[in-house]
């Protein structure tokens, strides 16, 4: 089944929204598998930014400029995100014109997605913040990284510099920073009073 030109940019932006539901910080190790981590195309979404920018040329959208991005409960905020598409290699017989009239209109495929300049992603009481973040439409692998990429969740906090979510499995690493170490801090609930007799 083909999908339309709506449904596969919510489902590549779904899958960047998504890195907020982050690994359950609960874990005790850096990497585990990410609970209800699937891409959702089913809740509308809404793209803002100061500017778009569609380079023909280069199969691309650009949004710049306070880029945010929300579905349902997620938001996404950025400096930058940039769509790449599946270059048509029919793309020369047709002329150029038409060539980018899918990248404009949305009707091309989507090949992967780059955001960047200070990446926030929250989803409920979830938050993932990065400098960059990729997300390979093909392989559904998801990539935030940057000098510290920190995953929190109420006291909860995981940090490190690179997160790798592969969306297929539910399977996430995070890696340390050059020369360090990942670093998990958690909170125990609070214990609950035995009962009086």
């Amino acid at each position: 089944m083909r999908l339309s030109s709506s449904t596969r940019l919510v489902a590549a932006t779904s899958a960047l929204l998504l890195l907020g539901l982050a690994p359950s910080l609960a874990q005790s190790n850096a990497s585990g598998q990410m609970s209800g981590l699937k891409l959702s195309g089913d809740q509308p979404i809404q793209i803002e930014s100061d500017k778009l920018e569609v380079r023909q040329a280069d199969s691309a959208a650009i949004f710049t400029g306070n880029v945010t991005v929300v579905q349902g409960p997620t938001l996404l905020k950025a400096g930058k995100m940039t769509v790449y598409y599946v270059k048509d290699p029919n793309a020369a017989a047709k002329g150029t014109e038409a060539a980018g009239a899918s990248a404009m209109t949305g009707s091309a495929n989507i090949d992967h997605l780059e955001v960047s300049n200070k990446v926030y992603v929250k989803s409920n009481d979830q938050v993932a913040t990065g400098d960059s973040g990729t997300f390979d439409m093909k392989t559904q692998v998801l990539v935030l990284s940057g000098k510290e990429v920190v995953l929190t969740q109420g006291t909860n906090i995981l940090k490190g510099c690179k997160l790798t979510a592969q969306m297929k499995s539910g399977l996430a690493q995070v890696d340390p920073c050059p020369g360090g170490r990942v670093v998990m801090s958690i909170t125990p609930p609070p214990k609950s009073e035995p009962a009086k007799q």
